[in-house]
């Protein structure tokens, strides 16, 4: 026996997905940073399970980020992985500093799809960083918080009254180890990282009432993987001055599994979250660092 209600896939009575269904079938989810790197695996991972994707990206360089982000090619070649799987797939160039912006990708998404299910908060820079508290600038701080914490809050207010209408949601807000613990020469980063797990507790209180559930994802070191075409850890490396050859290596020696973490562990944690075997988590902060933060 199976059952089913309005934007949700049909289960069976003991609540797992029915036979030929993913556990995504049916929703729609926005991705936000979605051209390459963790943004990508929960992206194609989301398509895997079923759901249908509206994929953003500031698909270009920003000014006073000192590395080159997503590029229109690169979120053209996630939606090609995506369509892959026969779901319906959308992008969007959106910057998530621009308000206007913002808003369209969520008219866009409603237009396309009619329902807003899940957003996946995964926009967000590394650097500038590697400076001292007195060092930075103000703009290079405004940049960091601008985009790691605002644009996150930015995103939550536009595709959050869908949500509200429909009387479900699922918002992922992708913080960092850096939400819990400080790092040194990362001030910007930590900061905004600690303010978005902040903001996920809040919202989370806020829209309970309406079943949309808001949680935060911390990853811990995540490789560079070829596949997604990532370069966080890279980044991060240079910002620390360690030697780019050698920094998984160095990473590795931090992490109490002794190894990296995978983006598709990200993706599988999303995914759940995402899901509705997490029906009745809101406000936690879901880390996945290898044993990193529990030292």
């Amino acid at each position: 026996m199976t059952t089913a209600s309005a934007g949700l896939p049909a289960t069976t009575v003991a609540g797992h997905p029915a036979a030929g269904s993913g556990r995504l079938t049916g929703r729609t989810a926005v991705v936000t940073g979605a051209a390459r790197g963790l943004g990508r695996s929960c992206a194609v991972r989301f398509a895997a399970e079923g759901a249908d994707l509206v994929l953003v990206d500031v698909a270009g360089d920003v000014a006073g980020v000192p590395y080159p982000l997503g590029s229109r090619s690169q979120l053209e070649h996630t939606a090609q992985l995506c369509r892959a799987e026969g779901v319906g797939v959308h992008t969007v160039a959106a910057d998530v500093r621009d308000p206007a912006a913002v808003a369209a990708v969520a008219d866009q998404a409603l237009e396309r799809f009619g329902t807003i299910d899940v957003l996946v908060n995964n926009a967000g820079i590394a650097a500038p960083s590697g400076k001292a508290v007195h060092e930075i600038a103000e703009d290079e701080w405004e940049l960091m918080v601008g985009i790691d914490l605002t644009g996150a809050w930015r995103m939550m207010k536009a595709v959050l009254p869908a949500m509200v209408e429909q009387r479900s949601g699922s918002v992922v807000n992708v913080a960092s180890t850096a939400g819990l613990v400080g790092y040194r020469h990362f001030a910007g980063y930590v900061a905004a990282k600690h303010g978005l797990i902040g903001l996920t507790k809040a919202a989370a209180l806020d829209y309970a009432p309406f079943r949309v559930r808001v949680n935060a994802l911390c990853p811990g070191s995540v490789r560079d993987d070829p596949l997604h075409e990532g370069r966080m850890l890279a980044e991060i490396a240079r910002s620390l001055d360690v030697d780019v050859a050698e920094h998984e290596e160095i990473f590795v020696q931090s992490q109490p599994m002794n190894a990296l973490i995978e983006p598709p562990d990200i993706a599988g944690a999303a995914l759940w979250l995402a899901g509705d075997d997490s029906r009745q988590v809101t406000g936690t902060t879901l880390t996945v660092d290898g044993g990193f933060s529990a030292r």
